[in-house]
C-alpha cells in the first residue's frame, strides 16, 4: 500500500514538471509582450529582422534558464538523472527511427507546399534570421522533450507499461494542441499536425532506449527538416 501511494505521488510531481516545462514554453507569450512595450509592436515575421531574431535571442534564454531549473529540480527532488545514457539500440530500433525521421519530412514536405521546410525557410529568411531560428528550433526541441521525459515517467510510474508512449501523448496534447495558435491566428491544422507529431516524437524516445541525447538529436532532424 504504502508503494502505491509513493508511486502516485511521485507520478504528480513528474507530471507537474511536464505541466511545468509546457508552461515555461508558454513564457514565450510574455517575451511577445516585452517586445511590444521594447518597439511599440507585436513582433512578427514580416517586421523587421532584427526585431525577430531579438526576440527569438530573448526566448531561447529563458526557455534555457527554465530547462536547466526543472533538469535540476528532477535529480534534487526526485533523484532522477536525465542525462542517464541509456541501452545499446537494437537494429529494428534503428529502423524505426530511420522510419519516423522519413515520414515526418515527408509530412513537413506537404505541409510546406512541396517544399522541404528547412529550405523554405532558408530562401525566405535569409543567413542570418535562418541562423537565429533554427536556434530557437535547438531549444524549443530541448523544451518539448522534456515534456516527453517528464509525462513519461509519470504514467509508467501509474500504469506500470513503459512500452507505451504517455509522454508522446502527454506532449500532444500539450505542446502539440498549443501549435493551434503558433502561428498568430487560429490554425487547426498545424496544431493536429502538431499533436500527432508530438505522438510520434514520444515513440521514438521510447526507440532510442530513453537517451536523452540521442533523443534530441532525432526529434530535432524530424521537427526541423
Amino acid at each position: 500500500m504504502t508503494d502505491n501511494i509513493v508511486g502516485k505521488n511521485v507520478g504528480w510531481k513528474f507530471l507537474l514538471l511536464a505541466f511545468g516545462t509546457f508552461a515555461g514554453i508558454c513564457l514565450e507569450y510574455a517575451v511577445i509582450g516585452l517586445g511590444y512595450l521594447a518597439f511599440g509592436q507585436i513582433i512578427s515575421f514580416d517586421g523587421p529582422h532584427w526585431q525577430i531574431i531579438v526576440h527569438w535571442i530573448v526566448t531561447c534564454l529563458v526557455w534555457s534558464g527554465a530547462a536547466v531549473l526543472l533538469v535540476r529540480l528532477a535529480k534534487a527532488k526526485l533523484g532522477f538523472d536525465i542525462f542517464e545514457k541509456g541501452a545499446k539500440m537494437k537494429p529494428w530500433q534503428w529502423c524505426a527511427v530511420v522510419l519516423a525521421i522519413a515520414l515526418s519530412v515527408v509530412v513537413s514536405y506537404f505541409d510546406w507546399d512541396m517544399n522541404f521546410k528547412f529550405m523554405a525557410e532558408f530562401r525566405s529568411n535569409g543567413l542570418p534570421r535562418f541562423v537565429f531560428q533554427y536556434l530557437y528550433y535547438f531549444v524549443e526541441t530541448v523544451m518539448f522533450l522534456l515534456i516527453i521525459v517528464f509525462g513519461q515517467k509519470a504514467f509508467e510510474s501509474w500504469t506500470k507499461k513503459p512500452n507505451i508512449p504517455w509522454g508522446g501523448i502527454v506532449c500532444g496534447l500539450t505542446w502539440g494542441i498549443g501549435h493551434i495558435i503558433s502561428r498568430g491566428f487560429f490554425d487547426p491544422v498545424n496544431g493536429i499536425l502538431s499533436m500527432v507529431s508530438g505522438f510520434m516524437f514520444g515513440a521514438v524516445y521510447l526507440f532510442v532506449n530513453r537517451d536523452i541525447k540521442k533523443a534530441w538529436v532525432v526529434l530535432l532532424l524530424m521537427f526541423a527538416l
